[in-house]
């Protein structure tokens, strides 16, 4: 440090000092004078403390923690289609979280990290559901309905197909019975098909509600009486996409000569275009209205909507199409192995109601034939927008090939539900051995979605699709293959 000079010598300094007399003592004791802090430590403070300042201001503008994001709640409210029928549920079975998946407890769902304005962005583009357009359901009749006419005969029906198929064929066999005047007997389920279910029809609907909601439109009975069991019964698979004069002229004239008519397939496939309006109101009734699922069904589907939203809040339904018995109908055989190419080609060769034997995968690829594989499933919904934290309920039977074919969507998408990690093994057992009713959770749980995708337009597809549109939930997404 340098001092400020008097212009003196040191030699000088010492010999002026020595030849003074020393002071007088002070008459008032003086305090002592405060040590003087040296300049180098102030200035080493200074900058400690502007850098200091500096550091955090720096903080507090680019590493903000994140305000939690807007509720859900304005946006997934439902009318629930079963809170009607079933109390609100309390854990009735005392389950945790520990029941599912391990991963799931290693890694929390966290929220998606947005500000509000992202967030509305992403609500807008994402899960708002889309307007109705005016659009209504519409089920209920014309003033010119009249109740059922006396019956002439009765109509026996034998599915046949999944559990959407034969829901769509019996709607048909409703209106079918309405136009030729017959009775209905409670259908009898496909139980020879490849999913070799043997649940009857009120293992899966509520029989009586069935029977007492259409009590105005068809007179529907549980079984054939006894005196007809034995009768000579016309056995017909009715013409596809007929209309109205073919039942009411050709099917109708049958009761002339029987008292019995039986159906040997229900996908007739009813004509959808110029049947009177209260027809096509009938159909709506019988399958948005009629065909409730039985309660313990509807129950155990609640359960499985209700633990999805506990966990995760709003979700996607995917319902992925990518089983053995779909791979092997279609002859879709992309990103498949040699070996699981051939199971596939045996398994449609041998299966007897597939008439279609030789199928060109390519070919079939290249005409937008072929469901999505659950890679290309994951890279659609990451261009959709989806961050990776969406949570997902996989709707679908066992996925062809397992976790080996299921690994890409999960490392885009680690949250993949299903009712098989929501619910206990006890819980499903009384449905597990029926793939019918599993199709029926499944059922559920996608109607409920916030959103719902299908990696192939099948007959669930369709049906979710429509009944959501129905009841007016949630946005559906139908990719173009």
């Amino acid at each position: 440090m340098c001092y400020c000079s008097d212009g003196r010598s040191d030699e000088h300094r010492k010999a002026t000092n020595s030849a003074q007399p020393p002071p007088p003592p002070p008459a008032v004791m003086q305090l002592p004078r405060r040590k003087a802090v040296p300049f180098f430590i102030l200035r080493r403070l200074l900058i400690a403390t502007i850098s200091s300042l500096a550091v955090t201001t720096l903080l507090f503008v680019h590493v903000q923690v994140p305000p939690p994001p807007p509720s859900f709640s304005h946006y997934s409210h439902h009318h629930n289609y079963f809170s009607d029928k079933f109390p609100a549920f309390h854990d009735p079975q005392s389950w945790t979280t520990e029941q599912v998946l391990l991963h799931l407890s290693k890694a929390p769902f966290a929220a998606p990290k947005l500000n509000d304005s992202g967030w509305n962005s992403d609500y807008e583009k994402l899960w708002k559901p889309p307007p109705n357009h005016g659009f209504l359901p519409c089920t209920k009749p014309t003033p010119n309905y009249s109740s059922y006419s006396e019956s002439r005969g009765y109509l026996l029906v034998h599915t046949n197909g999944g559990l959407n198929q034969m829901r769509t064929g019996i709607c048909d066999m409703v209106a079918i019975a309405r136009i030729i005047n017959a009775t209905l007997v409670i259908p009898e389920l496909d139980k020879k098909s490849f999913w070799q279910d043997n649940s009857t029809f009120s293992d899966i609907f509520d029989e009586e509600w069935f029977i007492n909601s259409l009590a105005n439109d068809v007179k529907i009975i549980k079984k054939l009486p006894k005196r007809l069991v034995h009768a000579t019964k016309m056995v017909i698979q009715f013409k596809s996409w007929s209309g109205l004069d073919y039942y009411e002229n050709e099917i109708a004239s049958k009761w002339d000569f029987y008292k019995v008519i039986r159906a040997s397939k229900s996908d007739s496939r009813l004509a959808n275009n110029k049947l009177p309006l209260d027809i096509q109101k009938l159909r709506c009734r019988t399958c948005f209205e009629a065909l409730r699922f039985s309660p313990r069904i509807e129950q155990m589907g609640k359960i499985l909507v209700e633990r999805m939203r506990s966990l995760f809040g709003p979700y996607i339904a995917l319902h992925l199409r990518y089983e053995k018995d779909m791979l092997a109908f279609s002859g879709c055989t992309h990103d498949l192995s040699a070996s699981e190419a051939e199971e596939l080609r045996i398994i449609r060769e041998g299966t007897v109601y597939w008439k279609k034997k030789y199928i060109d995968p390519i070919e079939e690829r290249s005409k937008g034939l072929c469901p999505l594989t659950p890679k290309e499933v994951g890279i659609f919904l990451t261009a959709l927008g989806y961050p990776s934290n969406t949570p997902i309920y996989i709707a679908a039977g066992e996925i062809y090939g397992g976790e080996s074919h299921m690994a890409e969507l999960r490392s885009r998408y680690p949250l993949l539900m299903s009712k098989e990690n929501l619910a206990s093994i006890e819980e499903l057992e009384p449905f597990s051995n029926h793939a019918s009713q599993m199709a029926a959770l499944d059922y559920i749980v996608s109607v409920e979605s916030d959103v719902f995708v299908h990696s192939y337009p099948g007959n669930m597809a369709r049906a979710v699709e429509g009944h959501r549109r129905f009841l007016r939930r949630g946005r559906s997404i139908s990719p173009d293959r």
